[in-house]
């Protein structure tokens, strides 16, 4: 499970120092998670942000009442927990009660969940021939087009690529030494077409930026994924939603489209009314009314 987490962490492309500025920590705290030191409220809470998930579980709404589901549907007292993993009583009523270590967590859950995993991570790939390369797609001039159009002009490019049409006063580009997920957004408006392999990531740098006031407007092309607590219990109550009618053509790194093997939606956080109306003039779909 460390392991899994660790890459997990990786291929989202974050450092240790980001994901603790995520969760308000130290960068110490995630290297000590990932040599399986730690405390159990941690690695919850890097699990949440890197969108990390478990299969082998009973259904419950936190890991501690999975870890007692599961502990009861083995038909094991506190006591048989006990000593089937070497774990005190004590210390298995903590971890059911959301607290205890890593360590510990690690010794119950082959006990109460032998079968337990991570679950395979959702991808989405243009091409069979290219999964490798699935980030590696860049939003057309077309459909920029409208972006400018409704929207204004883009101060800053958080996820930026050479090879990206889009066109920015600022862009932060990993290959020249920028990291989006550290660097400051600083301007009226900036655009997001994030890798959709770390998407949970960049939409909470997003809203950070956004609400720390760096950045006036936020627009973010992303696929309809609404499936994670996080959107439910912030980002749905500050973005406004528009379901794009139709399918983008993503342009890869040799400048082919290809249609999008799924649904986008835009993302907009401190919108005006005016700039919604005139996106919804530009392209067919429709902003999903506020409650």
């Amino acid at each position: 499970m460390i392991e899994d987490l660790k890459a997990a962490r990786r291929a989202a492309g974050c450092s240790q120092r980001t994901l603790a500025e995520k969760i308000g920590t130290d960068a110490q705290a995630i290297k000590r998670l990932e040599m399986g030191v730690g405390s159990v409220a941690t690695i919850v809470a890097v699990m949440e942000v890197l969108d990390f998930r478990l299969t082998g579980l009973p259904p419950g709404t936190t890991l501690a009442e999975q870890l007692r589901a599961g502990r009861k549907r083995k038909f094991l007292s506190l006591e048989q927990a006990a000593a089937r993993s070497g774990l005190s009583r004590a210390t298995i009523s903590g971890l059911e009660r959301g607290g205890g270590t890593v360590a510990s967590l690690l010794r119950l859950l082959p006990v109460v969940a032998p079968r337990v995993r991570r679950r395979a991570p959702e991808r989405s790939y243009w091409g069979k021939d290219n999964k490798v390369d699935r980030d590696s797609r860049f939003t057309p001039e077309d459909f920029m087009a409208n972006i400018y159009a409704a929207f204004g002009e883009i101060d800053v490019d958080p996820c930026a690529h050479p090879s990206s049409p889009v066109i920015a006063r600022h862009r932060i580009i990993p290959n020249e030494g920028g990291d989006g997920l550290i660097d400051e957004w600083m301007g009226r408006l900036a655009f997001v077409n994030p890798p959709y392999s770390a998407l949970l990531i960049w939409l909470r740098r997003a809203h950070a930026q956004w609400m720390a006031g760096n950045i006036e407007t936020v627009v973010c092309l992303v696929p309809v994924r609404t499936d994670s607590g996080w959107f439910h219990e912030t980002l749905s109550a500050d973005a406004e939603i528009y379901l794009l009618r139709g399918r983008v053509r993503f342009l890869n790194t040799r400048g082919q489209a290809q249609h999008t093997p799924f649904s986008l939606m835009l993302l907009a956080l401190g919108a005006s009314d005016e700039q919604k109306s005139r996106y919804a003039e530009l392209v067919p779909g429709f902003w999903l009314s506020r409650t």
